[in-house]
């Protein structure tokens, strides 16, 4: 009996500890979580503040024209980077099964690879996503670099990105087209045209260029706050179970407990009846 209350007190113990690490899974990603929503916002007003500058740089009429035509359509996709994410990555590569040339697929995180990896899908490109915020950027211009190159070989001559998003407490893929940019998505503005001292083609490819990497940084950042999102939802499952299974244990350890009372009750009562029949 002494053995056995030992063994369900190192279990509890061992439930106890599991439950510190996972609570301090869940502080961990809620708080990447929260910054990499606050940045979000910044790098859409960085994103607007170009656009803006574009539409007044082109006329009414180029603006109406549709731009987003491609006949080697490549794709950039955002996986998870770490386990401990429910099935994030596999609901992405789900949305796009049997549909990407490997030679024109652009994939992102290394979890996510490797569950490609296991699906026989081999990316062109890929990448790890940075596992704190400031190391973005840095991936921005990586895939801007790879892409650029793909141009530039041939492979593509357009991109969609896929991410995942979150709304209303669940996850949400989110595609759309990042070039050729689509100038009818430009806001509208009635602001004189700027006085530029470079060609109005070689002004709007860089702007189209910065636009392209702020929208790369736009997509990288909801897929790093809905992974950790995610990862919070399966913590917080996590520390259901264990919660349960720790009430579950904390049970039959008092069960037990009363047991070896009540065996050691029986066990004194009957010594003292034997003592009294032998006198």
């Amino acid at each position: 009996m002494t053995e056995r209350l030992a063994d369900i007190s190192a279990r509890i113990d061992g439930i106890r500890q599991l439950g510190a690490v996972v609570n301090a899974m869940k502080g961990i990603a809620a708080a990447r979580a929260h910054v990499a929503r606050t940045q979000v916002v910044a790098v859409d007003s960085y994103a607007a503040s170009i656009a803006g500058a574009m539409s007044r740089v082109l006329n009414n009429d180029i603006m109406k024209g549709d731009t987003c035509a491609a006949d080697r359509l490549g794709l950039l996709i955002f996986c998870s980077e770490q386990g401990f994410a429910g099935a994030f990555s596999e609901r992405v590569l789900d949305s796009i099964e049997g549909e990407p040339n490997p030679a024109s697929l652009f994939l992102i995180g290394a979890r996510g690879l490797s569950i490609a990896a296991a699906r026989g899908i081999t990316p062109h490109w890929t990448a790890p996503l940075p596992s704190h915020t400031p190391g973005i950027p840095k991936l921005a211009d990586q895939i801007t670099t790879a892409i650029y190159d793909a141009v530039a070989e041939g492979r593509i001559d357009g991109l969609d990105v896929l991410f995942t998003g979150w709304a209303s407490g669940r996850p949400t893929l989110i595609r759309k087209r990042l070039f050729p940019i689509d100038l009818a998505d430009l806001p509208p503005t009635t602001a004189e045209r700027p006085l530029m001292q470079l060609p109005q083609d070689t002004l709007i490819a860089a702007l189209g260029q910065d636009y392209f990497n702020a929208q790369v940084c736009k997509a990288a950042l909801h897929a790093f706050a809905a992974e950790n999102e995610a990862r919070m939802e399966a913590m917080t499952a996590a520390g259901s179970q264990i919660a349960r299974e720790l009430e579950t244990f904390q049970a039959t350890l008092r069960r037990v407990r009363q047991e070896a009372i009540t065996a050691e009750i029986i066990e004194l009562s009957t010594g003292a009846a034997a003592a009294d029949a032998a006198w």
